[in-house]
C-alpha cells in the first residue's frame, strides 16, 4: 500500500467503527470544556468527569470560581492529581478571562496559550470541540497511532501533529483526532495490546512494531 492509501483506509475505518464520536470530556460550554480538558493533563477522563460536577455545582463560570480561594478548588480537584498547579491555573485564568475578555472564552488558539496552565494541546482541544475550529490536539494515544501506523517518526508530540496535520484533509481533523483516541482505548492501547483486534495496525503498521510485537510475544 502506499502512504495515500494507508491514510484513504485508516480514514474509512475509523469512520466505520466510529460513524457518531462521543465527546470524552464532559462539559455544557466553551468555559466548562476548558477547564475539564485542563483537568485531564496527566490523567483519566473518567476521574476528571467524576470530578467536574462537583467542581461545577459551585462554579460552571469564571465569576463564581474566582469567589472560590485557590486551595477551595485544590479540595474538589484532588482527586485528579497535579490539584496545585491546576487549582492555580484555574483560578488565573477565570480572572484573566474576566479582566480581557469579559468572561468569555476567546476562540483564537494564540489567546487562549496565553492563558495559565493552558498549553498547545488544551487550547487545540478547546478550538476545535468547543468552537469547530479545525486543530489536531495530539495525545498519548494519537502519538503511539500515528507512530504505529507509520506515519510519523515518533519523535514528539510536536512533530507528531505536523504530519497528522500533511497527511490528513483538514475538514476532518476534529472528527478524527477523536476517532483515533477513541480506537486507541478500544483496538490500540499501550499495555494489553492484542493485534489481532488491532485491525489498521495489522493492516498497515510499521514493520519493525508488528515483528516487534510478535517477538514480545513469542518470549513470553
Amino acid at each position: 500500500m502506499t502512504k495515500t492509501e494507508k491514510v484513504e483506509f485508516t480514514i474509512q475505518k475509523l469512520k466505520e467503527l466510529y460513524p457518531t464520536i462521543p465527546v470524552p470530556l464532559d462539559h455544557k460550554d466553551p468555559y466548562t470544556l476548558l477547564i475539564a480538558v485542563l483537568m485531564s493533563a496527566q490523567s483519566t477522563d473518567v476521574r476528571v468527569n467524576q470530578i467536574t460536577p462537583l467542581l461545577f455545582q459551585k462554579a460552571d463560570n469564571p465569576y463564581d470560581m474566582v469567589k472560590m480561594t485557590v486551595e477551595e478548588i485544590r479540595d474538589i480537584i484532588k482527586p485528579v492529581g497535579l490539584s496545585p498547579m491546576k487549582a492555580k491555573g484555574i483560578h488565573g485564568l477565570s480572572k484573566m478571562l474576566i479582566e480581557k475578555y469579559d468572561g468569555l472564552v476567546p476562540q483564537e488558539l494564540e489567546l487562549l496559550e496565553e492563558f495559565p496552565a493552558v498549553g498547545h494541546k488544551t487550547a487545540s482541544v478547546v478550538v476545535s470541540q468547543a468552537f469547530g475550529i479545525p486543530a489536531f490536539p495530539v495525545d498519548t494515544h494519537i502519538h503511539r497511532l500515528m507512530y504505529r501506523w507509520g506515519f510519523t517518526n515518533g519523535k514528539n508530540v510536536v512533530q507528531t501533529e505536523k504530519d497528522a496535520k500533511r497527511l490528513f484533509p483538514k475538514e476532518i481533523w476534529n472528527d478524527l483526532h477523536l476517532q483515533i483516541i477513541w480506537y486507541g482505548r478500544e483496538y490500540s492501547p499501550a499495555r494489553g495490546w492484542d493485534l489481532e483486534k488491532d485491525v489498521i495496525t495489522r493492516t498497515i503498521g510499521r514493520k519493525s512494531v508488528i515483528d516487534e510485537y510478535y517477538k514480545t510475544k513469542k518470549s513470553r
